[in-house]
């Protein structure tokens, strides 16, 4: 299978780019569309449709191929996938019915192949990821001889440019600012590896969620949860004109490590503030009674440590690749700054293949340890390979 990447800031960049991509006999079926909300997603899928390519897109807060970090553009993963190897699925859904698509997304996917693999993207801000990945698991082994098969899913939750109001994601001829898209992979025909990987460190004692209700934590340890981060970490909200539900920003340094026997922590991000009842909207589910920590941000060690899990995928699980897709937290990005440009270099080189990706909202992918779940504050890395 060949791939290749391609970037713009136009339409018309992408179009002369594809032009050029395509001159040597290079016939896509595929591509993988990240770019700004800036840009006009109809008018690319449309580029992309006239010439019989399949499209699986999202919104972004940044771009990169390769080592190449962009802003307000257009990246785009071009792949001659065989058609029968793959399908786009689209599904409108909601907070309440996101568990019901997944699940109808998890028999489609088992029904299309004997062995699918999905790699997903959501929209809607304040959806949470985990009854995605739980509908997605229990649909497929509803369809599958053995109840107990693990399912590999991987993705990102689409961004807005950190406007946190409206993220899309689409294929041809559908757009959505609440669905879910997924590209759907024979594994028996294409290999699908990966890594969901982080870095960040947790500190200070174990804690206990004492009241929370799917995403929204009210207390920690029988205290006002955002009173507990704000105290125990030096920071603060900003009040946006009395508005009850503010961003926190801030938060987004320190989230919340939710400890799990025998398996790696999940993160959970603290994305906005309930400035009235002193809660925390996590962009995940926090159960109540977890235990969890408190995180610090990141140093440069998470990058090795990033990088370093992502050797070992190499080495000891899909030692060559046809195309990388990454989908980093945009925390990340905001944490590192420009030294980000060295994590995504480090990453492509280790296949040394092409590569797209774009800092997201949340994550979906297997950590070393654990199982695949909705992540946040992570690096997910998918690894191709035609068989």
């Amino acid at each position: 299978m060949k791939a290749t990447s391609i970037k713009g800031t136009s339409l018309e960049a992408i179009n002369t780019a594809l032009q050029q991509s395509m001159s040597d006999n290079f016939r896509p079926t595929l591509a993988i569309v990240f770019l700004s909300v800036k840009q006009d997603m109809e008018a690319i899928s449309n580029l992309l449709d006239e010439k019989d390519i399949r499209v699986f897109g999202a919104t972004t807060a940044g771009e990169f191929i390769d080592g190449e970090i962009e802003a307000g553009s257009i990246v785009l993963l071009l792949l001659d996938m065989n058609p029968a190897h793959f399908q786009i699925a689209f599904l409108e859904t909601s907070q309440d019915t996101a568990f019901e698509d997944a699940y109808k997304l998890g028999i489609t996917g088992k029904e299309a192949f004997t062995n699918p693999a999905f790699v997903i993207a959501n929209s809607a801000v304040s959806l949470d990821g985990d009854p995605i990945v739980e509908g997605i698991t229990k649909g497929f082994q509803k369809s599958s001889s053995n109840a107990n098969n693990e399912v590999t899913i991987f993705g990102g939750k689409a961004a807005d440019d950190l406007a946190l109001e409206s993220t899309f994601v689409f294929t041809n001829g559908k757009c959505s600012k609440s669905a879910l898209v997924a590209l759907i992979i024979d594994e028996d025909k294409i290999d699908v590896k990966g890594i969901a990987t982080c870095g960040w460190k947790a500190i200070g004692t174990t804690k206990t969620v004492t009241k929370s209700d799917g995403n929204i934590v009210y207390t920690i340890d029988d205290k006002p949860a955002l009173d507990m981060l704000m105290n125990y970490l030096g920071v603060e909200i900003k009040q946006e004109d009395n508005k009850e539900i503010v961003t926190f920003l801030s938060s987004w340094y320190y989230p919340l490590q939710v400890e799990r026997e025998n398996v790696d922590p999940v993160i959970r991000t603290a994305m906005f503030a309930n400035s009235a009842d002193r809660s925390l909207i996590c962009s995940g589910k926090v159960p109540q009674g977890s235990k969890i920590r408190f995180s610090l941000p990141p140093d440069f060690d998470s990058i090795d440590t990033v990088v370093a899990e992502c050797k070992s995928i190499q080495e000891n699980v899909q030692p060559q690749a046809d195309a990388l897709i990454m989908f980093s937290c945009v925390s990340r990005y905001l944490s590192f700054g420009a030294v980000m440009k060295e994590e995504i270099e480090q990453v492509q080189k280790i296949w040394d293949k092409p590569m797209a990706g774009f800092f997201s909202y949340g994550e979906y992918g297997k950590s070393k340890t654990g199982k695949y779940d909705y992540h946040n504050n992570t690096c997910c890395l998918v690894v191709l390979k035609e068989k």
